[in-house]
């Protein structure tokens, strides 16, 4: 009979939180194996050193490397590949004979550990059980007696080894966040915490739970004695005494900050809007896209009508110049037939004067439901707002005349509602007296939701019926092709255009 692989949790390094079953299960294995570094020394057989038995096999599996500097053909990960490998077949040597293994690891065997190379490569061969440990994360909280997160708050893990880029989006879009592998990486994550806004934060953790543990604001850390066994932990925003952690470039007063959410689907809100989300102390915007946002614990809603945008920005600036950090909340871009403007045009008033107010883009309907079609938009194109709310018909249907003249295919926003369900009807009339019956027409509805639907039709064929205000229309000029493949239909408009005399043009368009 074969024994048992026992992945065994040591803690972060005081032998009292040993849990009760590892110390039992370390004195009961006929093995004990752990790793160490080429000096021979091992850090958790001297956690586990008082739990030992008399007449134990131990098996030191020891690192041919530490470092990426090696001679192996394969280079780094080639030699380590090997060394796991080896040290699982001298592990399987003594499972196969019967003898059950206690395969020590710091911490927890399954987080960050070298355990889970050997349990990947003997799960299945031989019967395996894992004893949980506790992190070295857990033991940084506890010496630091600050709480990492409390209510709908997330904690985030990384390793010192991400990119420097990685490093501040994680570190401005979590809410607490803990770095494990500092030692060589102390450098570019202290960088990285600085360029996020959260260095002043963050707190270092050596040798968690240690007689020689030492706790102390990151910032004053010599990066030149950091040793592997440091963490970096920034506490949530609700345990720093922060309403939310700073952004790059951020004044110490309020400001507004208008960011789109994009057309729908919570994967094409970009990274940069998520981060100034989540550092806002405000939010404002229709209660629809308002209820597309998570709302994070230190944060206040501000829904409002759809109709209401000067209202809404001036209530908007009023909360930044008391010192509020807000983020207005447009869908699709903010910039296109959305808030920016609007907030804009109430922060050129002389009392906003000294408010701040940046703009975030965002993923546009337009670009979201050509996407859906093929590249319906990839020569010149217009995009046209349907609406006469704010502006006359003669306006917009002026402007769709000239845009059809000009051949370009057309962005049609906001072409119904429930109190305006003609204008579709006129805009087909208008198009049919300029464009040929067969221009491609795209009916993108509620892109990027469960919802979603994608006609492609023509203009001639167009059903004003099918068109509500969560739709957005794609008109095609000449050059717009529909193309029946065995792959699937696309659309596209093609790069290139006819050389043409202006009669040719003329002709072409009518």
């Amino acid at each position: 009979m074969s024994g048992t692989l026992w992945g065994i949790g040591l803690g972060p390094g005081d032998p009292e939180l040993v849990t009760v079953k590892a110390a039992r299960l370390i004195g009961a294995a006929d093995v004990v194996a752990y790793h160490s570094a080429r000096h021979g020394r091992s850090i958790a057989r001297s956690v586990a050193a008082p739990y030992l038995r008399e007449g134990q096999i131990e098996e030191k599996l020891v690192y041919p490397v530490t470092t990426e500097t090696t001679d192996h053909p394969r280079g780094y990960q080639g030699a380590i590949d090997e060394f796991y490998a080896e040290s699982a077949e001298r592990l399987a040597v003594h499972l196969a004979a019967g003898r059950d293994v206690a395969l020590l690891a710091e911490g927890d065997p399954l987080f960050y550990s070298s355990y889970m190379h050997m349990h990947k490569r003997l799960q299945g061969r031989f019967r395996t059980e894992i004893v949980p440990g506790v992190t070295s994360i857990s033991a940084a909280s506890a010496a630091m007696q600050v709480p990492l997160v409390e209510r709908d708050e997330t904690l985030t893990v990384v390793p010192g080894t991400l990119p420097e880029a990685e490093l501040i989006d994680r570190f401005t879009s979590g809410d607490a966040v803990a770095v494990m592998k500092l030692g060589r990486t102390f450098g570019p994550v202290r960088e990285a915490l600085e360029k996020a806004g959260r260095l002043d934060e963050a707190v270092y953790v050596e040798r968690a739970s240690w007689d020689a543990q030492r706790v102390l604001p990151l910032r004053d850390v010599d990066a030149s004695d950091v040793p592997y066994f440091s963490v970096a932990i920034v506490p949530s925003p609700l345990n720093t005494g922060s309403p939310a952690p700073a952004l790059p470039g951020d004044a110490s007063c309020g400001e507004v900050v208008v960011v789109g959410l994009g057309p729908g689907h919570t994967d094409w809100t970009t990274p940069e809007v998520r981060r100034e989300l989540r550092a806002a102390t405000d939010l404002v915007g229709y209660g629809p896209y308002l209820a597309r946002v998570a709302k994070n614990a230190w944060q206040r809603q501000h829904p409002s009508d759809n109709r209401v945008e000067e209202e809404r920005a001036a209530h908007a600036l009023d909360l930044a110049r008391d010192g509020g950090r807000v983020a207005v909340v447009s869908s699709g871009d903010p910039g296109v037939f959305a808030m920016a403007s609007a907030v804009l045009e109430v922060a050129a008033r002389e009392e906003y004067a000294d408010v701040r107010v940046r703009v975030v883009p965002g993923m546009t309907a337009a670009n979201a439901v050509a996407s859906r079609a093929g590249a319906p938009l990839g020569h010149d194109y217009a995009v046209i707002s349907l609406s006469d709310r704010l502006k006359p018909w003669d306006i917009v249907a002026e402007r769709v005349r000239a845009a059809a003249t000009a051949d370009l295919a057309i962005a049609i926003y906001n072409p119904a509602s429930r109190s305006r369900t003609w204008q579709v009807g006129a805009l087909k009339e208008l198009l049919l007296e300029i464009r040929d019956g067969a221009t491609p027409v795209i009916i993108g509805r509620a892109v990027g939701s469960d919802a979603e639907t994608v006609t492609v039709t023509s203009l001639a064929d167009l059903d004003p019926a099918q068109v509500d205000m969560r739709c957005l229309l794609i008109i095609g000029s000449t050059q717009t092709s529909v193309v029946e493949r065995p792959a699937g239909q696309v659309v596209y408009t093609s790069r290139r255009y006819p050389a043409l005399d202006p009669l040719a043009l003329d002709n072409a368009v009518r």
